[in-house]
């Protein structure tokens, strides 16, 4: 202590005696220059420009937040140092979030949730006095994780899939109202990836496969018992053939006559057509007609 007053009276020795001699007009000309810096000060820290797409609240040291004032876009004035401007996005923006649940028969999914949200304009002031300009990292991943596990202990691992549509609409609506009690709102909510345990993958695949092989041993019996009936109303229909054919051969004998014709009938126009030249006797042309123990010349 007795250093300390030592070196302070050293320093007070050195200081010359008797004040310093200002100009006459020294004075005035620099408070004209401490006001105009006052102003100058004053006046560049009371403008505040809120960009588009952002809103702004006011903070006042003596009475905290103003719940009424709201900065819009464009030029706004606060009073400097009393006065501060909080600005915030209210572009809808967005952010993914990775979850791990169980589902309602114990299989791990693996979700991966793609959500867009903004702060709720009228709310601001409710906002920042509860979370802070960072509201979207303190409610977002704990409210998701929460509702995203409740849903899906709801449905099988199955359902997760077939389902898609309804679980992520369950998903996006219980969301929505979680974020409203915080002042956040969620314009989408959507599932970008659902990926389940290699176990259960391996298991889902054998049962395709499994399928698919029940699918086409199915198809080969169908396609052997189609096989069988059209063979047998082939044969039924080849014995009422030539059933009626033996019948109508009992009852007119011309009718094998006339069926030979019919036959050298088409053997003729074949040759006829044919450009090269062929030597048949009457039997393979089937034209010797005259009847039975008739003999025919080769042709």
């Amino acid at each position: 202590m007795d250093k300390l007053r030592q070196v302070f009276s050293k320093f007070a020795s050195s200081v010359p005696k008797g004040a310093p001699q200002v100009p006459a007009g020294g004075g005035a000309f620099a408070g004209v220059l401490l006001a105009l810096g006052a102003a100058g000060y004053g006046g560049y820290h009371s403008m505040v420009t809120i960009q588009p797409g952002h809103s702004g609240i006011v903070y006042n040291r003596m009475g905290g937040l103003d719940e009424k004032t709201v900065l819009t876009e464009g030029l706004n004035f606060v009073v400097p140092w009393f006065q501060r401007a909080i600005v915030y996005d209210m572009r809808t923006r967005p952010q993914p979030i990775d979850t791990q649940s169980g589902s309602k028969d114990l299989q791990m999914v693996q979700i991966s949730l793609r959500v867009l949200f903004r702060p709720d304009g009228q709310n601001l002031p409710h906002v920042y006095r509860r979370l802070g300009t960072d509201y979207d990292a303190r409610v977002l991943p704990s409210i998701v994780n929460e509702v995203t596990k409740a849903v899906i202990a709801q449905y099988n691992a199955s359902e997760l899939l077939t389902k898609r549509n309804a679980v992520s609409a369950q998903i996006s609506s219980m969301l929505q109202r979680r974020a409203r009690e915080f002042g956040i709102i969620l314009e989408d909510v959507g599932i970008t990836h659902l990926q389940f345990s290699k176990e259960y993958t391996a298991a889902v695949e054998a049962k395709q496969v499994a399928q698919q092989d029940a699918e086409r041993a199915k198809y080969i019996v169908d396609r052997a018992l189609q096989e069988k009936k059209s063979i047998v109303i082939r044969a039924q229909g080849e014995a009422q053939s030539a059933t009626l054919i033996g019948n109508a051969i009992n009852k007119n004998p011309a009718f094998l006559s006339l069926r030979r014709i019919e036959a050298s009938r088409e053997i003729a126009q074949t040759l006829v057509q044919s450009n090269n030249k062929v030597y048949l006797d009457a039997d393979t042309l089937l034209i010797n007609n005259l009847g039975e123990g008739v003999n025919t010349s080769a042709v």
